[in-house]
């Protein structure tokens, strides 16, 4: 198993080499096999192949930092290597959009995504679709909740309070740490482009706490499961707390692009990932309980509240 990294653009790119591969002289045969075969709903389906020796790419959101995703990505490696035989690559990407280009220009066969990030890579290529999505360790449940968290020693309790402050986003394409915060404002009459005194992007949700902490920003727009890790490891004292929480959104899916597999292939890996241990199986490097099948209509409500909010730009300042 090896770790690469290599740069980009005066930035650091960290790659995560590891075999890996369903039992690939079964899938070979299923894979040619099944060309002439009809799908559930009487349609013929084709079932192209990837080559053996052709690694399996996956990219994953910046969720961390790549040092910390890295080791928390190993367990998820090992147990994949012990049941599949075929190389992979897990590449964590340097931003949400190099996630979502990866997928949509086909040059990535997986992405870990958010549930925003999935939209937008299914509505520049229909062929990307959800494989299997997290069940989230703090709820139990497939879904998760977004935050405001705001530093109560600056007189910030509500979301009026944060006129005249300082606040980070996580990204533009961020579901928890944009998005949901972004339409709850709107509700609230609030235009951070107005109201707040200094705007900031930070790029992963580790970042953005980072900010909070060094006092960067006076509150941020974060995940819970976030938040309670940077509480739990005193990263983020008492003074820091959630002053706003969002209803449950759809965890962050593993999305496949369906042209370049099989209907067998998608199931085995689906099978893969349910079936795997709890505690290895989130490429996040956040704790979950395990996986569960995804489809494209558990996003529908996030994708209206997307169309909705799809001209509303929120620049840095």
């Amino acid at each position: 198993m090896k770790f690469i990294l290599w740069p980009n653009n005066g930035f650091l790119k960290y790659s995560l080499i590891f075999s890996l591969m369903l039992s690939i002289s079964t899938i070979a045969i299923s894979c040619t096999s099944t060309s002439s075969n009809e799908s559930s709903q009487g349609e013929k389906i084709s079932s192209p192949n990837p080559p053996i020796s052709k690694p399996l790419q996956v990219a994953v959101l910046p969720w961390q930092t790549p040092e910390e995703q890295q080791d928390k990505l190993q367990p998820l490696a090992e147990y994949l290597e012990t049941i599949l035989k075929r190389p992979v690559n897990f590449q964590i990407t340097q931003n949400y959009s190099e996630a979502v280009d990866l997928i949509v220009k086909e040059e990535v066969d997986m992405a870990y995504l958010a549930a925003l990030t999935y939209i937008k890579a299914n509505e520049r290529n229909p062929n990307i679709k959800p494989l299997v999505i997290p069940i989230d360790k703090v709820s139990g449940r497939p879904w998760y909740t977004s935050v405001i968290v705001a530093n109560t020693a600056k007189n910030i309790e509500t979301l009026q309070d944060l006129k005249g402050k300082r606040f980070a986003f996580v990204s533009p394409s961020s579901t928890s740490g944009f998005l949901i915060p972004m339409n709850s404002f709107q509700d609230a009459g609030i235009d951070p482009t107005r109201d707040f005194y200094k705007i900031r992007y930070s790029g992963s949700h580790d970042k953005a706490t980072q900010d909070l902490a060094d006092g960067v920003v006076d509150a941020i727009a974060d995940d819970k499961a976030s938040f309670l890790r940077s509480q739990k490891s005193g990263k983020l004292d008492p003074n820091y707390q959630v002053i706003w929480e969002s209803n449950p959104i759809p965890a962050p899916p593993i999305v496949i692009n369906t042209k370049k597999f099989g209907l067998e292939v998608i199931k085995q890996l689906q099978e893969a990932l349910i079936d795997a241990p709890v505690g290895v199986v989130d490429v996040s490097g956040t704790e979950s309980a395990g996986y569960t099948l995804a489809k494209d209509a558990d996003f529908e409500e996030i994708r209206q509240i997307y169309t909705r909010l799809k001209s509303t730009k929120v620049a840095e300042k």
